[in-house]
C-alpha cells in the first residue's frame, strides 16, 4: 500500500460487501469473477458515467440477484430468517394467498436494485471526498489522528459509541458530506396533487428535484460555504454541533430510507481507515482537483494515493 494507488476500487468493493451481507448473508472476496465482473459490482466501478452504464449494471445486478436468489430457496427455512433475501421470500410465500401482492421474485430483484444503487456508489463516493480533502489538508488529517488515539487508541475497531467522544471526526465526515455535495440536485420526484409553496402554483404530476446545494453551500448560513472548514460543526468549546441547513440525505417525507446505514458505514469505514494509515500525496502526483465531475453524482476525479502503516 506505500506504492500510489487509485482507492476507487477498494472502496467502492468495501462498500458494496456491507450491502451484499445484508442482502444475501455473506461477503464476497475482491478476486472473486463472479462478484467482480458478472455483478453488479463490478459495474459500479465505472462510477454511473453514462446511461449505458446505468442499464448495464441494472442487467448485471438482476441477472446475479436471480442466481443468488436460487441458491438461496434451495437452502431456505422458512423459520429462520438469515438476511434481506429469506425475509423477502417468506413475504413471497405469504402473498401467494393475496392475488395482486407487490411480493414476487421481480420486485424482489428490483428492490435490490435499488440497495445497491442508492448504498454503494454514494457511501464509496463520500469516502473517496474524504480521502481527497485529507490529502489536501494535512493538518486537519493529524487532528482526526489525535483524537482517535486519544479515545479509540490503535487495539480495538471503531464502534459507533465512539462517535460521540469524537467531535472533530465526527465535523470532519459531516464537512466531506456538506462540501463534496455529491447528489447537489437531488433526485426528481412527483406532485401527486396540486399545491402551492411560497407563492407558486406546481399543478398534479409535476417533476420536482430539489436543488440541495442551495442549501449547503448557502452564503447566508455557513461561514465559508466554499471552503473545506470542519469547524463548520463545532461550537466554541469544540464540541459537535448538527447544522439545520446540513441536508445531504434530503428532507421530509421523501428523506434518503438508507440514512442512518449511511451514517454507520461513514463514521465505521473512515475511522478504521484513519487508526490505521496516514495518508499521502505521491511525490510524482499533481495536487488532484478539487472539483469534481457531475454524472448523476458529483464524484472526485481520479487521483493516486499513498497509505503509511501508523
Amino acid at each position: 500500500l506505500r506504492r500510489p494507488f487509485d482507492p476507487h476500487f477498494l472502496i467502492n468493493n468495501a462498500v458494496s460487501n456491507v450491502i451484499c451481507s445484508l442482502v444475501y448473508g455473506e461477503r464476497f472476496d475482491y478476486d472473486n469473477k463472479k462478484f467482480q465482473s458478472d455483478s453488479f459490482l463490478g459495474v459500479m466501478g465505472c462510477g454511473f458515467l453514462s446511461l449505458t452504464v446505468v442499464f448495464r449494471s441494472q442487467k448485471a445486478v438482476l441477472d446475479f440477484t436471480n442466481e443468488l436468489v436460487k441458491e438461496h430457496r434451495t437452502t431456505w427455512n422458512p423459520a429462520e430468517k438469515r438476511d434481506f433475501t429469506d425475509a423477502f421470500l417468506q413475504e413471497i410465500e405469504k402473498a401467494k394467498e393475496h392475488a395482486g401482492s407487490s411480493f414476487n421474485d421481480n420486485n424482489l430483484c428490483m428492490v435490490t436494485f435499488d440497495l445497491f444503487s442508492a448504498g454503494t456508489e454514494t457511501t464509496s463516493t463520500t469516502l473517496r471526498w474524504a480521502l481527497l480533502y485529507l490529502l489536501l489538508h494535512p493538518d486537519i488529517q493529524c487532528k482526526v489522528h489525535e483524537e482517535i488515539d486519544k479515545v479509540i487508541g490503535r487495539d480495538r475497531s471503531p464502534q459507533m459509541e465512539d462517535q460521540a467522544n469524537m467531535p472533530y471526526t465526527n465535523a470532519v465526515i459531516h464537512e466531506t458530506q456538506r462540501y463534496g455535495d455529491i447528489v447537489p440536485v437531488g433526485f426528481p420526484h412527483m406532485t401527486y396533487r396540486d399545491t402551492e409553496l411560497q407563492g407558486f402554483f406546481i399543478p398534479k404530476g409535476t417533476t420536482v428535484i430539489t436543488n440541495l446545494s442551495s442549501v449547503l453551500k448557502d452564503e447566508t448560513v455557513w461561514e465559508k460555504p466554499h471552503q473545506f472548514y470542519p469547524e463548520h460543526f463545532l461550537d466554541a468549546d469544540g464540541q459537535f454541533v448538527k447544522r439545520e441547513a446540513f441536508l445531504p440525505f434530503s428532507a421530509g417525507r421523501r428523506v434518503c430510507l438508507g440514512e442512518q446505514l449511511a451514517r454507520m458505514e461513514l463514521f465505521l469505514f473512515f475511522t478504521s481507515l484513519l487508526q490505521h494509515f496516514t495518508f499521502r500525496l505521491p511525490e510524482c502526483q499533481a495536487r488532484p482537483r478539487e472539483v469534481g465531475r457531475f454524472t448523476l453524482i458529483l464524484a472526485p476525479h481520479p487521483y493516486q494515493i499513498q497509505a503509511v502503516p501508523r
